[in-house]
């Protein structure tokens, strides 16, 4: 699209914005019409370990959207010569699942519980079990039973539980919903009503730790929007909230909020049946949209839906890239002390490139990548930990492939469950996440470890806020114009008509030597757990 379209689509309102808070990174992207980034801005966070809870401040979450929105519209001013008034549609994704309890005035009654924390055992277990579905540690009606268990005071003051894409797009439409897919980390969902189920909302209601509650937990909880719903407009105080200059107008769209999974989903075009994405960073997740149900309950097995509210199984591990990302920096370190300034992509792609070197089984060197707990192999908390033998081959390329291997172990294990014991498995995985930034490495070493072609597209690293926006748009589509198409035949002939894409296949010798890693992986769990055990946070 030509820099004058461009402009006038931008003075028109005519685009989308996408905002995703990461686990890493908030970022803004405004997005065309025909599905271009016009401009976009971000903003680095991590998270904080603050009395044992992983946790956002809502400051931080503030800062984050103030910036990369500044960011972004200043990109418009300088590029088009035009300020950003008016935008067409908006939505808002962030990181899936984690607690955030309101009361009545909209006070925020504890601090933002991520879905980083294993903290809901008790709960997560118990509620499996009534419901006979299963109910990961990090979902929300996980983290408000445990706090039931636990007695804590400020449940009795409970109005409104959402999660935190729920809780921005609420103070930016005053609308209290979710999208489908972000709703199905929170509480399980009816695939014929395509709703909360009212069976499980009665079971969780008659348990006598909950009976003492005045409130309903269908009350309390969010109403649930499908993809290409409205979800409300962007209010007057909305537009000062995410624009303090005042420029931003009211009135724009807004798609209903969706998770991580949704927008990856959605960025990777795999909604539809038999498709199957990836997302990998700070954690990792899989989804296969499933064509078949499962047979069993799998504790590593999450039942979650598309943005249109499809069924898809999740594998979801907590830990992935951070420990690669913590020895890359100490490599960057190293390399400025003896006088070598490496920009992070040439330092990433000249590691990663040396793993074309290694050894299939990376050596005999081991790795757990944890720096938090892992529900994938039951392990409570983090402790990264590197660990060889006298006879490991420990070179540069065996080192980086192991971190590499290691990023991936939960997810292959999770995968391992699906296709051994459901007989469930994509056709082919398509990847997003910063690891794949670096062509073919990670892509391969992934191929190689679930056994499964996997596809990278253009938009690897940068897939999320992309994706929120296409809904966005999509919800656009769906208010103004006629016939318009259902979410999967709208990605397929609208979205990526003409995707630019890589495959790699699995190598045979690589899968070989990933399972001999793995092997020796699950060995080794029991030296991890007595490190959880032993060395103290």
């Amino acid at each position: 699209m030509e820099t004058s379209q461009i402009k006038e689509k931008i003075l028109n309102g005519q685009l989308s914005l996408g905002i995703e808070l990461g686990s890493t990174r908030v970022k803004a992207v405004l997005v065309a019409d025909d599905f271009t980034t016009v401009a976009s801005g971000d903003y680095t966070w991590e998270n904080e370990l603050v009395n044992n809870i992983w946790t956002y401040s809502v400051d931080h979450i503030w800062e984050g959207i103030h910036t990369s929105y500044a960011q972004m519209a200043k990109e418009v001013r300088e590029t088009y010569s035009v300020s950003l008034t008016k935008i067409g549609s908006i939505g808002v994704s962030a990181m899936m699942h984690g607690y955030m309890p309101f009361d009545k005035e909209g006070n925020l009654l504890v601090p933002f519980r991520t879905w980083r924390n294993n903290i809901t055992e008790q709960a997560a277990d118990e509620l499996t079990e009534l419901f006979d579905f299963n109910i990961p540690q990090r979902w929300s009606v996980a983290h408000l039973y445990q706090a039931i268990l636990n007695q804590e005071d400020h449940v009795k003051d409970i109005d409104f539980i959402t999660t935190l894409a729920g809780y921005v797009h609420w103070q930016l439409s005053g609308e209290k919903v979710l999208g489908i897919g972000d709703a199905s980390g929170v509480f399980p969902i009816d695939d014929d009503t395509q709703d909360y189920s009212e069976k499980m909302i009665d079971q969780f209601n008659q348990q006598r730790g909950v009976r003492q509650y005045l409130w309903n937990l269908k009350a309390i909880l969010p109403e649930i929007k499908l993809a290409g719903e409205t979800a409300g407009t962007l209010s007057t105080a909305g537009a000062q909230l995410l624009d303090p200059s005042g420029e931003l107008q009211a009135g724009s769209l807004m798609a209903p909020p969706e998770g991580d999974a949704g927008t990856g989903m959605v960025s990777t075009n795999a909604v539809r049946k038999r498709t199957g994405n990836i997302s990998a960073g700070t954690s990792a997740f899989s989804m296969v949209v499933l064509d078949q149900p499962m047979a069993n309950v799998h504790r590593d097995i999450d039942m979650v839906t598309t943005p249109d509210g499809a069924p898809v199984a999740m594998v979801h591990t907590n830990n992935c890239s951070s420990d690669i990302n913590a020895w890359v920096g100490l490599f960057g370190e190293f390399a400025k002390e003896i006088g070598v300034d490496l920009q992070p992509n040439d330092l990433y792609g000249a590691l990663f490139d040396s793993t074309t070197r290694a050894d299939d089984n990376a050596g005999d060197l081991l790795s757990y990548a944890y720096l938090s707990g892992e529900n994938i192999t039951k392990m409570p908390e983090g402790r990264p930990m590197f660990v060889r033998t006298p006879n490991s081959k420990f070179n540069l390329p065996n080192f980086m492939k192991t971190h590499l291997y290691s990023a991936f172990a939960p997810l292959k294990i999770g995968n391992d469950i699906l296709a051994n014991e459901e007989h469930i498995k994509a056709d082919v995985f398509i990847a997003q996440g910063g690891l794949f930034k670096t062509p073919k490495i990670g892509q391969q070493v992934l191929a190689d470890a679930l056994d499964t072609p996997i596809t990278v597209m253009s938009n690897a690293g940068e897939g999320g806020p992309w994706g929120m926006a296409v809904l966005g748009l999509y919800t656009l589509a769906k208010a103004t114009e006629p016939g318009v198409e259902d979410l999967a035949d709208f990605l397929d002939h609208k979205v990526f008509a003409d995707p630019e894409a890589t495959t790699v296949n699995p190598d045979p010798a690589g899968v070989s030597g990933c399972n001999a890693f793995i092997e020796a992986y699950k060995k080794g769990l029991n030296v991890e757990l007595a490190a959880t055990q032993s060395i103290d946070l």
